[in-house]
């Protein structure tokens, strides 16, 4: 059969639903995680090392499992806090499974909120021209891309690690991508796009959060912006008008306590139409406007 970790403080001859019991109580432990989450990482883990479903260990809980060592060092990194999605290297996002590495933040739910509100923008027949500004793992750009396969998408981002992860995304889901390297707007030569969407970084420098949890391990330079955290957001709406067509619209995503400041900044900007959008909990995430 296939081998799962038995390891330290699993028990020698231990079955594998006494394995995941015993890894499940190990992570609710060292990262505060409720029961239910805790087993279903353990369970995520177990079935990735040996590259089983879920299910597999369901209807295997009986047997009792050879060591496995890729298992005790899967369980090590997370009981150090190291993010799952890292682990595994994926996480899904808008119905897809994205490639990502730590050079890359981590896709989340709320972001989809972002796609959701462009695709809006974008009719279905239509042939539009969109750009990410801070592409990352080409989660945003890529989704896009794939839901409207007639539109022109470019997405640029500071660091080469990262459009390397974007390229690799782009290339296994068969996205039309162009991707380029650049600090914002500054390798796109004057070129205007009916669309610009950004996740930039909207955290402050000082955030106690940044030392929490998943943030520990993620780029800081896709995560920190200046002291309030608008450093980037500030940029984007004073140089995105110079890149926008007639009536083209900017969409950014912000930190859940950030609309009401990036609305003004966006009004300030001279942008019309201005908004902001809930997220899945009820927060302000998304603010835009058009040019």
């Amino acid at each position: 059969m296939r081998s799962l970790h038995q390891g330290r403080g699993l028990g020698e001859g231990a079955t594998v639903a006494e394995c995941l019991a015993t890894a499940a109580r190990q992570l609710a432990g060292a990262l505060a995680l409720p029961p239910r989450e805790a087993r279903l990482e353990a369970q995520i883990l177990f079935a990735h090392a040996l590259g089983v479903n879920r299910a597999w260990l369901i209807g295997h809980d009986r047997d009792v499992p050879t060591a496995a060592p890729v298992i005790e060092a899967l369980l090590r990194r997370r009981l150090a806090g190291e993010p799952v999605a890292y682990l595994l290297g994926e996480r899904e996002f808008y119905g897809r499974t994205f490639r990502v590495t730590p050079d890359v933040l981590i896709p989340r739910p709320d972001t989809e909120l972002l796609v959701e509100l462009a695709l809006e923008h974008l009719p279905q027949q239509a042939t539009r021209t969109l750009l990410d500004v801070g592409v990352g793992s080409g989660a945003v750009a890529v989704s896009l891309a794939l839901e409207r396969p007639l539109c022109r998408t470019c997405g640029v981002d500071l660091s080469a690690a990262a459009l390397e992860v974007a390229r690799a995304n782009a290339r296994g889901l068969q996205a039309e991508v162009e991707f380029l390297v650049g600090d914002g707007f500054n390798a796109l030569s004057g070129r205007r796009f009916d669309l610009i969407v950004s996740n930039p970084p909207y955290i402050a420098a000082s955030d106690p959060h940044l030392n929490q949890g998943d943030l520990r391990f993620e780029p800081r330079l896709a995560l920190v912006a200046g002291s309030d955290g608008l450093d980037l957001i500030r940029r984007l709406v004073g140089e995105a008008p110079m890149h926008l067509e007639t009536d083209g619209w900017l969409l950014l995503e912000h930190g859940w306590d950030q609309a009401g400041v990036v609305r003004d900044l966006l009004r300030g900007g001279g942008f019309a139409s201005v908004f902001s959008a809930k997220d899945l909990a009820g927060h302000e995430r998304v603010s835009g406007g058009h040019r």
